[in-house]
C-alpha cells in the first residue's frame, strides 16, 4: 500500500504560503523572531492545523510543541519529525518552516489514506533554532537532548535583557511537560539545502550523512574614545582599526582550510558609533565551521592568537571567549539508509551530502537515530528574504520523508 501513498504537493505549498504571511516582509521574506507576538501567531496556526488533523498537542517547558498522531501501539516510542518556525530578521519562507509543514503534510496524507503506523508519529516545532534573538542557536532542542539544562535554556537573554522563560510565559507557551527524558525511535528533518550543491548538480534529494562542526566566539576590543580631529594618528587607540585587522584574519583562516571551512563575522557593534569620535569599544562575533573537529579547533586557536597579537600591537584590551561548540555529527545508518532507499524507490536523483549549517537534528542525534533530507534552494541562498525553492522539489522531499517515516514507524521494536 505504501507504494501508492503520495503527499499533496499543492496542499503543502499552500500551507507554506499561508504561514509565510505571518511576519511577511516587503521583499517577499519573513521576519518572525523567536518568542515574539508573530511567533505566537505562527505557533497558534500550527496548533489549529494539527488539531484539525486529529493530533493531540503537548508543550514542554522550553516551549517545544509536539503534535502527536496515534499509532497501533502507543506504548512504543514515537518517530518524530519537524524543525522550527522562527526566522532570521531578514529570513525566508522555507528555512525551518518547510520541515515543520512537511511533517504536518505527512500526517495529513496518512489520514487521507487511512494508514495506521505501528508507532505514533510526532511533528515537532523546536523553539529558537535560529539563535537570532537568543544565543546560542538550537537551545531548546539542546535542552531536550540534555546538552543544556533547563535553567540555562530559560535564562538566555535577548539584547534587551528579556529571558526566554519570561517571553515563553508572555506569549502563552511556557508548557508543563518535561523537556526531554523520553525515548524517541527516530527523528527526521526535511530542510532546504541552504547551499548551491544540489541545484548545481541537478539533484532533487540530498541524503544528509552528517553536519559540520561549529564554534562560536564573542570578542570585545577596548581602546580609547577621543575626538576625531585633534587626536594625532600615532597616539590613537582605535578599537575599530584593531577589529578590522581581526576580521581580515577570520576570512584568511577560512580561506586557508579548503574546501569545507567557513569563517564569518556576522555581528559588529561599535561604540560610541559617532562619526567624529574614535571608536573606543567594539564587540564582534566569529562563526567557524568544519567537518573535521581537529581542524576546527585549530582554526579557533589560530584566530585567538591573531586577535591577541593585534590587540597587543595597537595597545588595545581584548576579551576573547568561545560561547558555543557543536561537534561534527554523523547521522544514524538506518535513518540515512531509509532516506536513500525512499529517494531511489521514488525515482528521484540524489546524492550524499554534508550539511554546512547547524540544525536541531544535531542535538536530536544524541538521543535518537536521526536523518535529514535536503532539497535544492534557488542559487543556494538562505537566511535571506529572496530564499526560494521549487514546489515540485519541496513535494519530492516530503514524499521521501513520508516513506522514511513509515519505514521507521513500522520497524520492529527492539
Amino acid at each position: 500500500m505504501t507504494t501508492n501513498i503520495r503527499i499533496d504537493g499543492d496542499r503543502l505549498w499552500d500551507s507554506l504560503m499561508e504561514l509565510a504571511k505571518i511576519g511577511a516582509t516587503e521583499k517577499g521574506g519573513v521576519c518572525r523572531l523567536a518568542l515574539t507576538d508573530l511567533d505566537r501567531q505562527a505557533r497558534d496556526l500550527f496548533r489549529r492545523w494539527s488539531e484539525a488533523a486529529g493530533c493531540s498537542i503537548s508543550i514542554d517547558r522550553m516551549g517545544n510543541i509536539f503534535a502527536r498522531r496515534a499509532g497501533r501501539d502507543n506504548s512504543l516510542p514515537p518517530v518524530m519529525t519537524g524543525s522550527h518556525i522562527d526566522t532570521q530578521p531578514t529570513g525566508g519562507k522555507f528555512d525551518g518552516n518547510y520541515g515543520v509543514l512537511a511533517g504536518l503534510e505527512v500526517i495529513r496524507t496518512l489520514n487521507d489514506f487511512n494508514y495506521e503506523t505501528a508507532r505514533p508519529i510526532e511533528v515537532v516545532v523546536w523553539t529558537n533554532e535560529e539563535g537570532s534573538r537568543f544565543a546560542p542557536a538550537m537551545v531548546a532542542s539542546g535542552v531536550f537532548a540534555g546538552v543544556f539544562d533547563l535553567e540555562y535554556g530559560l535564562t538566555r537573554k535577548d539584547v534587551e535583557g528579556r529571558t526566554m522563560g519570561e517571553e515563553l510565559k508572555r506569549i502563552g507557551y511556557a508548557g508543563e511537560a518535561a523537556c526531554g527524558g523520553r525515548p524517541v525511535a527516530a527523528f527526521f528533518e526535511a530542510h532546504i539545502e541552504q547551499g548551491p550543491i544540489l541545484e548545481a548538480e541537478d539533484k532533487t534529494i540530498g541524503v544528509v550523512e552528517g553536519v559540520q562542526g561549529i564554534r562560536w566566539y564573542e570578542v570585545t576590543v577596548t581602546g580609547q574614545e577621543a575626538h576625531a580631529g585633534p587626536t594625532p594618528m600615532p597616539r590613537r587607540k582605535d578599537a575599530l582599526v584593531g577589529v578590522s585587522r581581526m576580521v581580515t584574519a577570520v576570512n584568511r583562516i577560512g580561506l586557508s582550510h579548503p574546501p569545507y571551512a567557513c569563517a564569518t563575522v556576522g555581528m559588529l557593534q561599535v561604540l560610541p558609533n559617532s562619526r567624529n569620535v574614535i571608536p573606543g569599544k567594539v564587540f564582534f562575533t566569529i562563526d567557524f565551521r568544519h567537518p573535521d573537529p581537529d581542524i576546527l579547533a585549530g582554526m579557533g586557536r589560530e584566530i585567538e592568537a591573531e586577535c591577541r597579537k593585534t590587540a597587543a600591537e595597537l595597545m588595545l584590551e581584548i576579551d576573547f571567549k568561545e560561547i558555543w561548540y557543536s561537534p561534527p555529527v554523523k547521522f544514524a545508518g538506518e535513518c540515512v539508509g531509509a532516506v536513500r532507499k525512499a529517494a531511489e524507490e521514488l525515482g528521484f536523483s540524489n546524492r550524499g551530502i554534508i550539511s554546512g549549517a547547524g540544525h536541531d537534528s544535531v542535538y536530536l542525534s544524541r538521543v535518537a537515530p536521526t536523518g535529514m533530507i535536503f532539497v535544492p534552494c534557488k542559487d543556494g541562498i538562505s537566511h535571506n528574504e529572496i530564499e526560494d525553492a521549487k514546489r515540485e522539489d519541496l513535494a519530492a522531499g516530503c514524499d521521501v520523508l513520508l516513506r522514511a517515516i513509515i519505514e521507521r514507524a513500522n520497524a520492529p521494536a527492539g
